[in-house]
Formats: structure tokens, sequence, C-alpha cells
């Protein structure tokens, strides 16, 4: 069952809140957590088409949830989980629309890797599913930075308006330890608060995926190769999907 909802969006420092609660004993959701079960796909798909799923059984390994998908439904999880706490990680909305362009809107928009990765399992798989759960989210405008931050500044209001404020915690996770396992009620660690900036490893894995998603185009043509070279090409990059 939920103890911690997530409401912040992907790219404000979730990974490191992940690990952060991970640490604190709060088995933690997050995107990364659905590259390594792609079993929990038919859950989020049924979700982000607005029709019921079983949130009990997708979170039954897990006490927490941050980033997307889960924090595309906080007011769902809200709901369903009425003793969670939620946690909105934030930052600022200039440095928070830079980080998501480099990265997980990057395959969104970015030719060919937008297109190979509707057409290639498990990617094409996921893909539908982070369109109407992220992209949708900002009218697919992501191009748009405007547009964007506002709806990021909408959202931090949104949360702020509707979560009672004794069961919210508007957390950057540059402030540490401190305000967090004082709203959790835990003690603080005495080890560092986790540090994890992926940034520069997803660009590296973009930059091998957009080789990748060229030589898929363009070998067809010039030499006739089946699609499973591709993948088994697109294998070797070792991609394993955005993180936030």
């Amino acid at each position: 069952m939920l103890k911690i909802i997530g409401a912040g969006f992907g790219r404000t420092g979730t990974l490191s809140l992940k690990t952060a609660l991970n640490q604190l004993g709060y088995p933690c959701y997050h995107m990364d957590e659905l590259f390594k079960h792609p079993e929990h796909l038919p859950y989020w798909d049924a979700a982000s088409r607005g029709q019921p799923t079983d949130w009990d059984k997708l979170f039954e390994a897990y006490t927490a949830t941050v980033d997307w998908p889960g924090a595309r439904f906080w007011r769902e999880l809200s709901e369903r989980y009425p003793d969670a706490k939620v946690v909105l990680s934030v930052r600022s909305p200039q440095s928070w629309y830079r980080s998501a362009s480099e990265t997980i809107f990057t395959v969104g928009r970015k030719f060919p890797i937008s297109l190979i990765a509707r057409l290639l399992p498990p990617m094409s798989r996921l893909m539908p599913i982070v369109h109407r759960i992220v992209y949708a989210t900002f009218d697919h405008r992501l191009d748009d930075e405007a547009h964007c931050v506002a709806v990021f500044e909408r959202h931090i209001e949104e949360v702020r308006r509707v979560i009672p404020a004794e069961r919210l915690l508007v957390f950057e996770v540059k402030q540490g330890w401190g305000p967090l396992c004082a709203f959790l009620g835990v003690p603080e660690p005495t080890t560092p608060f986790p540090n994890v900036n992926d940034t520069e490893e997803f660009k590296r894995r973009t930059l091998m995926m957009n080789a990748v998603s060229w030589a898929l185009l363009i070998m067809p043509f010039a030499l006739g190769a089946p699609g499973a070279l591709g993948l088994g090409a697109l294998r070797m990059t070792g991609y394993a999907g955005p993180k936030a």
C-alpha cells in the first residue's frame, strides 16, 4: 500500500528522491521501474486511457511512487490512498524545462528516434503510454518553453490547492534530509542526501539511439537489411529508456 505519493513532474530530482526514499525504507516506484517490469505496461495503458486500473496490484511491491508515470495520477492516488503523504518535488521552472528538453522530451520530438521508438519493441509498447501520460500533459508542444513552463507552474499550484497543507511537502532535493525526514517522521541518515544526476548518461544513450535509428532507416534501402539486425543494434546500445 502506498504511503508516499510523489506529485512532482519528472526532472525535478525524482531519481535522487527515489534513491532517498529507498534508503529510508520506502520501496519506491519511478519511471525506471517500468522499464524493468514490462508486465506493468497494461496497468499504465489502462490508466492512460482513463480506464480503471488495479493500483493495489501495480504497487504491491512498493510503498512510494515518484516521477512519471505515477505523478500524472497524483489526484487519483491521493484519493485511493487517503492516508498517504504527498511529496511535491519542485525546482526552478526554467531549469526544469532545460533538463526535460534535453532528456525525456527529446525522445518524443527528435527524428528519427521518435519514429523508431514507436516501431520497435519494447519501446513501441511504451511510447504510446508516454505520449498520453507525459507529452499530452503539455499538449505535445514540447518545443514551446513558455507553454511547458506555464503547465509546470499550474500543476504546482493545483497540487498545493487540492492537497491539505498537513498532508503535503513541497520539496527541493537541495534541501536534503531535514524537511523530508521531518515530514515522514523518520530519523535523518548520517550519510549525505543522494545526488543522482543522469542527464549526461541520458544524452549519451540518446545519441547512440539516434545513430542506430538512422541506420535502421538507411539500411533497408542500402542493403535490404532485415529489421532484426537493427533491433539487435539497438539492444547493443544498452538503451534502457529515459529516466527522470
